[in-house]
């Protein structure tokens, strides 16, 4: 009896064998799971609660807001560069700035000659503005690869020796959504205005001081399913292996949006040279696409200049240390972005009862009598309300500009700057 089975006992043994056999040796790129000491996908409940998806999104519905209240939280995460707060010099002294900007031929990057040329004049900034795609140009990287990065690599190396105290890597548009609101989203008012002593004693700072997009965590490089908002999110991790071999694979990556930032000399410094050349040779050879392997890099900056996979500082103290716009407190810096929103939606209210009363108009004007036929069925906006909120919107811009002029005053005071960045000032310090 036993034996009439046997064959059948015999195949069953080899076949689990064989299939055992193959998934010990399956990669584990081949694997479905998750990479980043375990990490889950989403953001954490602490996460979620400090999120600022558009500072103002989902504000309450009222018509005057209290100082501080709604959705906004003063964001609290702690940095843990291992690197010690820089040495500011002594106070009055003058530091040598760089702006570094990519270009290509097409690209009109005059903005920086016509806006900052009496600090160009001064020798208070220079500049070094890289062609991309123009290999006669006096500055140009070897090739065009990974958008900006090429080029910030590029400078880095061919300047190592000669680096500016603050070196300032900026897109070459002067105006971007991605610019600094309180700074009307003007690249030069964000160079003019910039803290060299903020970032001498930070190292780093990204220049962008909101949150959204990019903070509290942004990309997850255990991440199996593509995000179209974030496509290079499922790559990272292969990425960081190849980058960065002897550094573990963080759950999350995060800083503000957009690849600009300003970095201290000693801070360059604290890599050698030929690391930089090591990142710049992965650009230049990675099959990755020239969007793509930019956005990888987009939220590595952090890392490679700071040690740290997050760099998330409060929004109110980079405008008040950063940028010399400081409202007294973050509730206060806050307040100021309530009356935003409320005037972006009076401005679209009015935007749509404008187009309301523009088509009554048409249709009366095509009539033969002047008057708007009852089977138009056209929308009639509200009888008086384009007045009333011409009037608010004209109110929250008096206020509006009213609060900044006095934060900027406020910004002048170096021992205010010192109190809302939450550091220490001794009477003679200065920025």
């Amino acid at each position: 009896m036993l034996r009439r089975f046997l064959p059948f006992i015999l195949i069953g043994v080899f076949t689990t064998l064989f299939l055992f056999t193959i998934f010990q040796n399956v990669s584990w790129r081949g694997l479905p799971q998750a990479v980043g000491l375990g990490e889950s996908d989403g953001p954490s409940e602490e996460e979620k609660m400090h999120a600022l998806p558009d500072l103002r999104t989902g504000k309450p519905h009222y018509e005057q807001p209290a100082i501080g209240e709604g959705a906004f939280r003063e964001p609290k995460v702690a940095s843990n560069s291992p690197y010690p707060i820089g040495a500011t010099k002594p106070p009055g002294s003058n530091y040598t700035k760089r702006l570094i900007v990519p270009r290509l031929k097409t690209e009109d990057a005059s903005w920086i000659d016509n806006e900052l040329g009496d600090l160009l004049d001064t020798g208070e900034l220079t500049k070094a503005i890289y062609v991309a795609d123009d290999r006669s140009a006096p500055l140009h990287p070897p090739a065009n690869k990974g958008h900006e990065v090429v080029v910030y690599l590029s400078y880095i190396i061919d300047s190592y020796d000669v680096l500016a105290d603050v070196n300032l890597f900026m897109h070459f548009h002067r105006f971007a959504w991605h610019n600094n609101e309180l700074l009307d989203t003007d690249a030069a008012a964000m160079v003019r205005h910039l803290s060299p002593e903020r970032v001498v004693r930070d190292g780093y700072m990204n220049l962008r001081c909101h949150w959204d997009p990019g903070c509290p965590a942004w990309l997850h490089p255990g991440a199996l399913e593509r995000d179209p908002e974030k496509m290079e999110e499922v790559l990272v991790a292969e990425a960081w292996a190849e980058l960065f071999p002897l550094d573990p694979i963080p759950g999350v990556l995060a800083q503000a949006c957009c690849a600009q930032f300003a970095v201290s000399r000693e801070r360059i410094r604290e890599l050698p040279r030929q690391r930089y050349v090591v990142l710049r040779d992965w650009i230049l050879r990675t099959e990755l696409s020239d969007y793509v392997s930019g956005r990888v890099f987009e939220y590595l900056w952090q890392f490679i200049f700071t040690a740290a996979a997050v760099h998330c500082p409060s929004m109110s103290a980079c405008y008040c240390d950063g940028y010399g716009f400081c409202f007294g407190s973050p509730r206060e810096f806050d307040y100021w972005f309530e009356l935003r929103f409320r005037r972006e939606r009076y401005r679209a209210e009015l935007r749509v009862w404008r187009e309301k009363a523009g088509l009554i108009e048409l249709a009366r004007e095509g009539s033969k009598d002047g008057r708007v036929a009852e089977e138009a069925a056209l929308d009639v906006p509200m009888i008086g309300r384009n007045t009333w909120l011409e009037a608010r919107l004209g109110e929250l811009d008096e206020e509006m500009e009213r609060l900044k002029r006095e934060a900027f005053r406020k910004g002048r005071d170096p021992r205010q700057r010192a109190l809302e960045a939450g550091r220490a000032w001794n009477e003679g310090d200065g920025f």
